[in-house]
């Protein structure tokens, strides 16, 4: 049985969930996190202030590292000197800040290309930066602690969805065990590791990295010409892919205390074109609840754009327009299987994971600092 959505699921939490903001230089200790994806390259450089982080400068740029891998298995030439450029304007924001405490990681494309490693001493000659590849485990644990401040009091059964360029990571978490007040707490611990859980924490009932993110989906069909016709290929593909996530089988005998929380380009582009935002705002998106009809209204109004009226449609952008649907298809099979009236949509990601993981391992954020939604 779904869930009953709660009081005010079509809005806003009722309590303010805002893990981090921008603003002017202080006093302190500056960290950076780099995240090198198959799609784009994206830095936050941020200082701690107390339970929280205060970001200070910020990077994004669409890269297209992977384009091509799905046919060749290497990374190409433009590609890498695309990245590199981007990897060069990060330097010098680093080296401006003077930041001395990093971690600049690399996932999906880099694990699969067969020159990956070539490409990380380009990096290291080019630019000095010590970029290096994680694990799909790694990259999914980083995901999920970034979103522990949304996780609800009443949640038990959590399902964090992580929808990147080249991989979409799942991981289900236990929660009944756990006092509800410690709940946001007992899913920052998770950053330790998925196994051997403390007792009375949160327990990590099965996790996978499907190898299938917007741009590796949209690659697999892009000879398919019907928009429509793609777009259900494209969400029965990656349903097909779900069958050894354990959870799966579960999918419809849901229980009340069930959350998902999403955190991706395409969560937050579709709560975007749901609140009709023409300039996308943090501060509305990150922490929206929306419900499943409010998230098939939007991909239904996508469909009727076709390829042309999304390219123009200022709600989603010029740089994520060719990637929506394929981001669209695999939110959509995930709101199918596991059918639930409402989905927690989070900002935030494996660059706000990898600076939370230094802070608290340097002990300057705490993570019992961390309240949950109640």
């Amino acid at each position: 049985m779904a869930p009953r959505r709660p009081a005010g699921a079509d809005a806003f939490p009722r309590k303010t969930v805002e893990p981090f903001a921008t603003r002017p230089a202080e006093d302190g200790p500056l960290y950076a996190a780099l995240d090198l994806g198959t799609n784009s390259c994206r830095m936050l450089i941020a200082r701690p202030a107390g339970s929280q982080f205060q970001v200070v400068d910020s990077f994004s740029k669409p890269v297209q590292l992977g384009h091509g891998l799905e046919a060749s298995g290497r990374l190409s030439r433009p590609s890498m000197a695309r990245t590199v450029h981007a990897l060069q304007v990060c330097r010098r924001k680093l080296e401006a800040h003077q930041v001395t405490r990093m971690r600049l990681v690399a996932t999906e494309a880099c694990r699969r290309a067969r020159n990956s490693r070539d490409f990380l001493r380009m990096i290291r000659r080019e630019t000095g930066l010590p970029v290096e590849i994680i694990d799909a485990e790694e990259e999914a644990r980083l995901a999920v602690i970034s979103c522990a401040p949304l996780v609800s009091q009443r949640t038990e059964q959590l399902l964090v969805v992580d929808i990147g360029g080249g991989s979409t990571e799942l991981v289900w978490i236990d929660l009944e065990d756990v006092e509800p007040k410690e709940r946001s707490r007992a899913i920052m611990r998770l950053g330790d590791g998925f196994r051997d859980p403390l007792p009375g924490g949160a327990r990590v009932v099965d996790w996978i990295s499907v190898p299938l993110g917007v741009a590796t989906l949209r690659d697999q069909f892009e000879d398919v010409e019907d928009d429509q016709g793609r777009f259900a290929l494209m969400s029965w593909h990656f349903e097909e892919m779900l069958a050894d996530f354990a959870p799966y089988a579960l999918a419809q005998t849901m229980e009340e205390g069930f959350q998902i929380i999403g955190t991706s380009g395409t969560v937050t582009t579709v709560a975007a074109s749901h609140l009709g935002l023409r300039r996308y705002d943090r501060t509305k998106v990150d922490g929206l609840i929306m419900s499943s009809a409010q998230i098939d209204r939007v991909i239904r109004d996508y469909l009727s754009l076709g390829p042309e009226g999304r390219r123009a449609d200022p709600r989603i952008g010029r740089e994520r327009h060719a990637l929506i649907m394929s981001g669209a298809a695999i939110l959509q099979t995930l709101m199918r299987v596991w059918p639930t009236t409402r989905l927690s949509v989070a900002d935030r990601g494996l660059r706000e994971g990898l600076l939370y993981a230094q802070m608290v391992k340097d002990g300057v954020l705490a993570p019992d600092g961390m309240n949950g939604v109640a």
